[in-house]
Parts: C-alpha cells; structure tokens; sequence
C-alpha cells in the first residue's frame, strides 16, 4: 500500500495526463516510459471532466502498474457521475491490479445544467470517498488546498472538509500545486492543529512558460510570489531562456521544502519527462 512508503524515505511523485486522442497513445507510453526510468514511487493518471474518457484513464494506469511494475494512482471524479459509473470504472481498476485512486469531486462540466448539478450523486469528495470505501476495497488518496478551495468561504471551512476526508478513508493527501511556500508552511501547521495526521505530499508545477502560468492560476488559484512574476518578466519573451528559469524556481522551491522537513513531493509533470528529469536530477543527487 501505498501509505506505507511515508514511513521510511523521502517520496517524489509524478502526475500524468491521457491522451485526449487515440492516436496519441504510442507518445503516451513513449513518455510513461522515460518517467519510468526516473523510478518514482508512483505515478498518478488524470481524469476528464465529468468522468469522460475514463476508460483512458483505466489503460494508462494499467500500463504504469503492469507494464513499468510502478504503483499507478487513477484519478476518480465524481461531479458528473452516477454511482453505477463509478462502480464500473472501479472493477475496471480491479481487474487491471490498480488499487489506488485519488478521490476527487471534479471540475463541474461546463455543458453540466444547474439541475443536473444540484441533483448530482456526489455533493463532495468526502461522499465519494465514503461510497468507495463501502463499496470497494481501493485505498484513497485526497486532494488537499494551501491556499484553500476557491469555491469555499474561509481556510476554517476547509480545513473541515480536509477532516471529513480524513475520516471517510483518505490514506494521504495530495496538495494543489502552490508558488509560495510560506502558504505550504501555514496550511501544514493549520491542518496539524485541526487533527489532519496522514501525511501529504507538496505539489509542485514547474512554470516553463509564461502563458502557462496564466492559465495555472486561473485553474488553481494559487498565489504568485514575486519572485515568479519577476521570473516571467525577465523571461518570457525567449522560450529556452523561460524554461531553465522555471526549471530552476521549481527545484528551489523543493529544496526549501525538503529543507523544512517537507519530504513528499508530487510533481505535476504535463507529460514532459526530460524536465521531470532534471529536477530529479537535481534534488536527489
């Protein structure tokens, strides 16, 4: 299981996402293959919004448990799903030997009607980790905020649902990715007080663009220090120049973390092996 690893090193992570088109699969191995190499201690696979193309889900996944011999973690949303859904996709899971899933609620679909998302199966993540836990036998990671969910009102209020999520059977939690790491600091500190005692793992992105840090905030949220918007500046206009910054905010930024005791790190990869390379490279060597 995967909650064991915790106790007894340092973990480096990786995310990965399908391919949105068939014909896109031959690359896709070509890229879990060279993350492979790098021996992470597992690797986790994104799911569509809605639950849609689960099924790709499902055979990355399989391929990275079967195939590489690396533990897989599939993605499982919930927002756009029935729990007939769910189930199916988690007896695919059990018949290709994934045991782990990321539990999460999910993006709502933008073609997702204010009824149907009002009427929907799950309310939150906390009830599908609930349903999964009744009815299956996956062992569940959570997603975790440093700077809080932006759908909720107060760290206080999420923090609570981090403990609901704890109690329904989360085994450890995965963070948003996060710029600044005295936010990371804080939101350890606050999680402990609130009774939060599994571990989590600090997810990292590596900003290699200046239109990517666009759209990252703008998905996640998250803060930008100055020192990443002085990077950009300085940066942006020569690609090859952008991406050794970015590379190298975001193997500082480890090195903090690991500094302070932060030990589990989940890099979000965008299917790009050789810059997950490098920064292995350079934290681990």
């Amino acid at each position: 299981m995967l909650k064991d690893m915790f106790e007894h090193k340092r973990t480096l992570s990786f995310e990965v996402f399908p391919p949105k088109k068939d014909g896109e699969f031959d690359k896709a191995f070509e890229v879990l293959d060279a993350l492979g190499k790098l021996s992470p201690d597992f690797i986790s696979v994104t799911y569509g919004a809605g639950g849609s193309r689960s099924g790709k889900t499902v055979e990355i996944a399989s391929y990275i448990q079967n195939t590489l011999k690396i533990d897989a973690m599939a993605h499982m949303t919930c927002v756009g799903s029935k729990q007939e859904d769910l189930l199916h996709v988690a007896e695919a899971l059990k018949e290709h030997k994934v045991n782990h899933v990321l539990a999460l609620r999910g993006d709502r679909p933008r073609d997702m009607s204010d009824e149907q998302f009002a009427s929907r199966d799950f309310a939150h993540a906390s009830d599908l980790m609930t349903f999964l836990r009744e009815n299956t036998k996956l062992h569940m990671a959570g997603a975790c905020y440093p700077e809080k969910h932006f759908e909720c009102f107060s760290m206080e209020s999420d923090l609570n649902n981090l403990k609901k999520k704890q109690e329904a059977g989360a085994e450890f939690f995965i963070s948003q990715m996060f710029f600044d790491n005295d936010y990371y600091y804080s939101f350890l500190e606050k999680a402990a007080q609130k009774g939060i005692t599994i571990p989590v793992c600090a997810g990292i992105m590596p900003i290699t663009s200046a239109k990517q840090l666009g759209t990252t905030i703008t998905l996640s949220g998250s803060s930008v220090p100055k020192a990443l918007t002085d990077l950009i500046a300085t940066y942006g206009d020569t690609p090859d120049e952008m991406r050794k910054a970015g590379i190298d905010f975001a193997i500082r930024q480890i090195r903090d973390l690991q500094e302070n005791g932060v030990n589990d790190i989940h890099l979000y990869t965008m299917n790009k092996p050789k810059m997950a390379a490098e920064i292995a490279e350079a934290i681990y060597r």
